[in-house]
Formats: C-alpha cells, structure tokens, sequence
C-alpha cells in the first residue's frame, strides 16, 4: 500500500487492529508498523511469540529482521522507554529541558 495516500497509515493501523484484535493489551501493543510483545514472564514469551508469528504468517505480513530485537528487557517505543518498571521518558527527549538555566527574575519566568 502506497503511503502516499491520505488514508494509508489509518486503514493500515485498522489492518493491523483486526489482525491482532484478541491479543491487543494483553500481548501485543500495535501502533501502525510497531509490534512489542510483553510479558512478565520470561518463559512465557516463547509462546506468546509463536502465537504472533502464527498470526503474522496467516496474514501474509512481512518482517525486516534487521528492525527486530528478541528477548530484551528495556527498549525505545513511540519516543518511550519501556522497563520491566514500566513505561519512562526517554532521556535524550527531555535533555534540552533538564539543562535549561533557572530563570532569574519574572520578566525570565513569563517567557518561559
């Protein structure tokens, strides 16, 4: 599907909405071309992965391998990182903002 048409990136997220309907927010997140399966449990991502290879090879999708991580306890997804902690700002995106001067006076304060 060319992405060049107005309404590709909406109707390939309701694809993929449908295709991943039963296992949104228990084992996947979906967002239009991002996949993350979770899972507390380590021994059970085998599964949960076959499960949605299963899906992904009924539906005739593809996968670039060179975009896919496996077994990862951290990583970056939608400008978050994602812990066994939970969900935390990445770092680099608040950097400016951290490193900002304290403003001095009010006229400094106003402007911010």
């Amino acid at each position: 599907m060319p992405f060049g048409l107005k309404n590709a990136g909406a109707t390939y997220q309701r694809a993929m909405t449908h295709i991943f309907d039963d296992l949104i927010h228990q084992k996947v997140e979906c967002y239009v071309d991002d996949l993350v399966i979770n899972n507390i449990y380590r021994k059970d991502c085998l599964d949960d992965l076959r499960i949605v290879f299963e899906r992904i090879r009924k539906y005739d999708l593809k996968m670039n391998p060179l975009k896919c991580a496996f077994g990862v306890s951290s990583g970056k997804f939608l400008g978050y990182v994602v812990r066994h902690r939970g969900i935390e700002v990445d770092p680099n995106k608040i950097k400016e903002i951290m490193e900002m001067p304290h403003p001095r006076n009010l006229r400094q304060l106003r402007s911010l």
